[in-house]
């Protein structure tokens, strides 16, 4: 059983990569563009919610492990991040948190059941000695990625180790989520996608009030420094926007694909050669692992279909672990309570957020040193 423990220095893992030509980088621009269009469009022919962001991550994640990874500008994926929270608002009636009041059991089993089967799953990990302490916590708690990526390193966890477990969590789950939309709960027969205008009239006045929507939360993140305020803090205003009688976010075909696809960019880009390297000898155990949490999640939204009649995608995309913003995606994409499904799942975020620091150390006192 291999045996994680933090390196001394952990502020890079790598070195510094040898600076790339403009036409270079060009190069491998278009070459993963073109990847991301080709994939995105083989997975979208055959029915897969989310194939545009599942196509850019695939190609993103093969572009880095094979050495021709490509800077993203973190101002991009912070603006997609931006509107696809723009999506979930617009998607989300202002009754959002009174539905979760008036069904606040509901919301605390659901929350607390999957950050309790994640926190075992941090536990178990721990114990083995897969991953160190409070590591193994912080990269199997559910939430944004990103966030836990930072959060752990502030309280003193490997986030190295902690990114590695939190996007191959992320891409799993936008994965399976994605397969069982598709395959497992099924289109019904005989009904053809709509065709779909990639490029209506333009709505300027729409368009002008999602830009400044994202540049609003863009300078929020900046302020509170939290990467989840670059995802909820559009969200919240999407939804007071829908809630008032002002302008509403306009959010045409041609851009929820192109924040679609920077999103799965930045979800493949991290998993570059030198930090699987350095987990390399964990990964069958950490895949073992976030495949049985995700199979517990699928068996608590079965349960939660039967006890409160949602239908059986919405449930699995309620308790599904993470990550929020491409569960966002794949829901959107397909017939659920789009609602139900983002209020569990910033209910589960929220609780991470908050307790997340506490119950990390918590969980990780229990286990025996070694």
């Amino acid at each position: 059983m291999p045996v994680f423990k933090p390196d001394p220095v952990q502020e890079d893992a790598a070195p510094t990569a040898p600076a790339l030509s403009p036409l270079a980088l060009a190069g491998r621009w278009v070459a993963m563009a073109a990847l991301s269009a080709a994939l995105g469009g083989a997975l979208n022919a055959a029915g897969l919610p989310a194939a545009m962001l599942l196509g850019p991550m695939i190609a993103a994640a093969a572009m880095a492990l094979s050495g021709r990874s490509v800077p993203l500008p973190r101002a991009a994926h912070f603006a997609a991040l931006g509107v696809v929270g723009c999506m979930v608002g617009e998607a989300t009636p202002p009754t959002v948190l009174g539905d979760i009041l008036d069904h606040w059991v509901v919301f605390l089993i659901g929350v607390g059941s999957v950050v309790g089967l994640a926190g075992g799953l941090g536990w178990l990990l721990a114990r083995a000695q897969v991953l160190p302490g409070t590591t193994a916590v912080w990269g199997a708690w559910p939430g944004a990625a990103s966030a836990m990526v930072i959060l752990s390193d502030a309280h003193g966890a490997d986030m190295r180790l902690v990114a590695v477990m939190q996007y191959l969590r992320v891409s799993l789950v936008a994965a399976s989520a994605a397969l069982i939309a598709r395959f497992w709960v099924g289109v019904p027969e005989g009904v053809e996608a709509a065709a779909v205008d990639w490029f209506p009239a333009p709505d300027l006045l729409g368009l002008a009030v999602t830009a400044a929507v994202v540049t609003a939360s863009l300078a929020i993140g900046r302020i509170v420094r939290m990467p989840s305020a670059l995802f909820l803090a559009p969200m919240a205003i999407a939804i007071a926007l829908n809630a008032s009688d002002l302008p509403t976010p306009a959010l045409p075909p041609w851009l929820l694909t192109g924040a679609y696809a920077v999103a799965g960019w930045g979800i493949g880009l991290r998993f570059t050669r030198p930090i699987l390297a350095h987990a390399a000898r964990a990964l069958p155990q950490l895949l073992i692992g976030i495949v049985a949490l995700i199979g517990l999640c699928f068996c608590l939204g079965v349960a939660l279909a039967a006890a409160t009649g949602e239908d059986l995608l919405t449930a699995v995309l309620a308790t599904s672990p993470g990550g929020m913003d491409s569960v966002a995606i794949i829901a959107a994409s397909s017939d659920v309570d789009m609602p139900f499904v983002m209020a569990m799942q910033t209910a589960r975020f929220l609780a991470v957020l908050f307790l997340g620091p506490w119950l990390a150390r918590l969980i990780a006192s229990w286990v025996p040193r070694a």
